[in-house]
C-alpha cells in the first residue's frame, strides 16, 4: 500500500448502496410515524393487539435493518460473519424441537463448531465446488455414522433426519446469500451486495405486503391447517406488488426491468411456499413461532423462513444465466 492509498476500511461503499439505505431508513421512519399516531389514536393504554404487534413489528424491522446495513458496508466478510450468526442462532431455535437424545450430542457438536463455520468458510474462500456440495454430501454422510457410533437406535432414523433437514434449511441454504458475493457478473463488479439487497428487500417486502393486503382484503384461506392468517387475496396481491417492486429495483441489478420482474416473481413464489413448509413443521411440533428473540416476528426461522428457501434458486439463476463462473 503507498502513502497516497487509502486504508479499506476508509473505501466508501457504492453510491447505489448509500442511496439504498438511506430509502430504507426514510421508510423506516415514515412507518415509525405512522405507528406511532395509530398508538396515540387506537391504542393509547396498548390495549389493541393489532397496532402492538404492528409497532413491535417496526421496532424488529429498525434492528434488522441497521444490523443489516452494518455488514453490507462492511462488505463481504461482515455479510459472511452476519448470516453466519444467523445460522448459528436459527439452527438453535430447529434443533430444540427435534427429537434428539444424548446419543446425538457429538453429531449435533460437530453441526454446530465444525459444519457451520466450515461452511461459511467456504463461502468466503470462494471454493464454489466444495461449500455446493459440503452439507448434502460430506455432512449428511458424515453425521448418521457419527451418531450411529453412539449405539443409541431408538427413533434413529428420525432424529438424524431432523438434525439434517435442519442443517439443510439453516445453514446450506442461508449460506447462498452471501454466496452471491462470490459470483462474476460482466459490468457488475463491485456491485455484489446489492444482489443481496435485491433478494432481501424483494423476499422481505412479500411477506409485509401479504400482510397488509391479507388484513385489508383478505377473505379466502389459503392453507387454514398451516398458517390460517394467510389468504388468497393477501399472497395474491403480495406477491404482484413484490413483483411490482423487484422489477422497480432494476436499476440496482444486472436485470432488465422484465427479468428483474420475472426473478422477482420466482424467488417470492418460494419464499411463500418456503414459509408454509417451516409453518408445517411448526403445526407438526404444536409451537406457532420458532422463537421469541425478536419482538412482533417470532425467532430467527420466522424471518428467515422465506430467504432461506428463495436464496438458492436466486443464486443459481444468476450463477447461470449472468455470471461467468
Amino acid at each position: 500500500m503507498t502513502d497516497d492509498a487509502p486504508p479499506r476500511f476508509l473505501v466508501s461503499p457504492h453510491p447505489d448502496l448509500v442511496t439504498l439505505l438511506i430509502a430504507l431508513f426514510a421508510v423506516l421512519v415514515a412507518a415509525s410515524a405512522i405507528g406511532y399516531a395509530l398508538e396515540r389514536r387506537l391504542s393509547p393504554d396498548g390495549n389493541n393487539a393489532v397496532i402492538e404487534n404492528l409497532n413491535d413489528r417496526i421496532r424488529s424491522w429498525w434492528v434488522m435493518v441497521i444490523a443489516m446495513a452494518i455488514a453490507l458496508v462492511a462488505g463481504k466478510a461482515g455479510v459472511v460473519v452476519l448470516f453466519a450468526l444467523c445460522s448459528f442462532a436459527a439452527l438453535r431455535e430447529f434443533v430444540t424441537l427435534t427429537s434428539t437424545r444424548r446419543g446425538d450430542h457429538w453429531a449435533l457438536a460437530g453441526a454446530f463448531f465444525i459444519v457451520l463455520p466450515a461452511q461459511y468458510w467456504l463461502v468466503y474462500a470462494d471454493w464454489y465446488g466444495l461449500y455446493s456440495i459440503f452439507i448434502p454430501v460430506y455432512a449428511f454422510l458424515t453425521m448418521p455414522i457419527v451418531a450411529a457410533l453412539r449405539g443409541d437406535t431408538e427413533n434413529y432414523l428420525v432424529r438424524i433426519s431432523e438434525v439434517q433437514w435442519a442443517l439443510m434449511i439453516t445453514v446450506f441454504c442461508a449460506s447462498h446469500v452471501p454466496a452471491l458475493l462470490t459470483l462474476q457478473i460482466p459490468g457488475y463488479e463491485g456491485r455484489n451486495l446489492l444482489l443481496i439487497a435485491f433478494l432481501v428487500l424483494v423476499v422481505q417486502s412479500s411477506d409485509v405486503l401479504q400482510y397488509v393486503w391479507g388484513k385489508l382484503a383478505g377473505r379466502t384461506r389459503i392453507a387454514p391447517k398451516l398458517s390460517p392468517s394467510k389468504t388468497v387475496e393477501g399472497f395474491v396481491g403480495g406477491a404482484l406488488s413484490a413483483t411490482a417492486l423487484g422489477a422497480a429495483l432494476s436499476w440496482m441489478t444486472p436485470f432488465t426491468p422484465f427479468q428483474a420482474a420475472l426473478l422477482s416473481l420466482v424467488i417470492v413464489l418460494m419464499g411463500f411456499f418456503g414459509g408454509l413448509v417451516m409453518s408445517a413443521i411448526k403445526r407438526d411440533r404444536g409451537v406457532k413461532d420458532w422463537g421469541h428473540m425478536i419482538a412482533g416476528h417470532g425467532g430467527f426461522i420466522d424471518r428467515l423462513d422465506s430467504v432461506v428457501f428463495a436464496a438458492p434458486i436466486f443464486f443459481h439463476l444468476v450463477r447461470y444465466g449472468w455470471s461467468t463462473v
